[in-house]
């Protein structure tokens, strides 16, 4: 669909089928002419100031039919703008925490192997990287190559224990043991 004069001004308040047959209606928050990208910002009208909307991105060659069904103020106003900065920095550090915790998953000199067996020890024991050597439930390691043999430390039976289940993950995995063909 051509995209011409005023019909998608920022604004402008639009009624859309898609070309799948997905009938919506929005403003236009942006419509950027050389990618024909259109931001459009649902229930405008309806919501109460401050209440959450959705956002659609959809580029206009997708739009089957519209019609224009008013116009309202510029949503991106600043002094319409309603932010919540607190909840904003909680995001944030919500996600910096667990990308910090995911960055701590992944070995940092291992084999894609020694990755793997880590992954698979993850699901059933607390595990976390020392260097290259696997720590399970902080007192039992699990050295290069990370045989049943590489395990040390630990009580016995947390050492039993490490060693079954390292065992089993191997199998499972279909790891191949060095010297092995």
């Amino acid at each position: 669909m051509e995209a011409g004069g005023e019909e998608f001004a920022i604004g402008v308040v639009i009624s859309a089928k898609t070309t799948l047959g997905e009938e919506f209606e929005g403003q236009i928050v942006s419509f950027d002419r050389p990618t024909n990208l259109l931001v459009i910002q649902e229930g405008v009208g309806r919501a109460e100031r401050g209440e959450r909307r959705n956002v659609r991105v959809l580029k206009a060659n997708y739009i089957q039919e519209f019609s224009v069904v008013g116009k309202f103020d510029d949503p991106l106003d600043p002094a319409g703008c309603v932010l919540d900065l607190a909840a904003i920095h909680a995001r944030e550090e919500a996600a910096i925490r667990q990308a910090e915790i995911e960055a701590e998953r992944i070995g940092v000199g291992v084999t894609p192997e020694a990755q793997r067996l880590f992954d698979a020890l993850s699901k059933t024991l607390p595990v976390h990287w020392d260097k290259t050597e696997i720590v399970v439930m902080k007192e039992v390691r699990v050295c290069s190559p990370y045989l049943p043999e590489n395990v040390s430390g630990g009580t016995s039976a947390a050492n039993e224990r490490v060693k079954k289940v390292l065992d089993f993950e191997r199998k499972r995995l279909h790891v191949r043991v060095p010297g092995q063909l």
